[in-house]
C-alpha cells in the first residue's frame, strides 16, 4: 500500500525513505487490523446457536485485543512523521482479508471463519516483522512481534474450538 497522505517533520533518527517504507507497511498492517478487528465483532454480533454466550464473549475480548493493536499500529505510523489511515473506508479499501462470509452465523461456522482470518493476519504480521528488520526499525519489529504474539494466542483460543 503507497499513500500519498501527508508526512510530517520528526526528529526521528530513520533516513526518510526508510521511514517512507515503514509507514506504508504499518498503514498496511493498520487496514488488515482494523478490518480483522470489525469481522471479530461481526461475528460477535450474529453468532447463534448452543455456543452463543461463550463465544459472544470470547469474540468481545479478541475484538478489545485486537481494537489495542489498530491504536499501536496507527500510533506507530504518526511516531515516524506518517499519517494513519485508519477509517473504516480506508481499512476496507486497502485490506487483504477475506470479507466475513454472511452466512456464518452458527458457533462453529463463526469460529472456522475467524480462524481463517486469524491465520492470514499473523501470516502478514510475521512477514511485518520481517520487513521492519529488513528496514532497520527493531522498533516497529518489536511492535509487530508484540502483535504477533497476541494473534497467535487469540488463533489458539479459536482453534481449540475446533479440536
Amino acid at each position: 500500500m503507497t499513500s500519498k497522505s501527508p508526512t510530517f517533520k520528526t526528529s526521528i533518527d530513520i533516513p526518510a525513505g526508510t521511514r517512507a517504507e515503514i509507514i506504508d507497511l504499518c498503514n498496511q498492517q493498520l487496514a488488515d487490523t482494523a478490518d480483522l478487528q470489525s469481522q471479530i465483532k461481526q461475528a460477535h454480533w450474529n453468532i447463534k446457536g448452543p455456543e452463543f454466550i461463550a463465544l459472544h464473549e470470547l469474540y468481545d475480548q479478541l475484538a478489545e485485543e485486537v481494537e489495542g493493536y489498530v491504536d499501536e499500529i496507527a500510533e506507530r505510523v504518526t511516531q515516524l512523521g506518517g499519517y494513519a489511515m485508519g477509517t473504516a473506508r480506508m481499512a476496507a479499501e486497502h485490506s487483504r482479508l477475506p470479507e466475513f462470509p454472511l452466512d456464518a452465523t452458527q458457533g462453529l461456522d463463526t469460529v472456522k471463519a475467524l480462524v481463517e482470518r486469524y491465520a492470514a493476519y499473523a501470516a502478514t504480521t510475521r512477514a511485518a516483522i520481517d520487513e521492519s528488520d529488513k528496514l532497520g526499525d527493531l522498533s516497529t519489529a518489536d511492535l509487530f512481534t508484540e502483535v504477533s504474539r497476541g494473534i497467535d494466542k487469540g488463533l489458539w483460543f479459536l482453534e481449540a474450538h475446533l479440536q
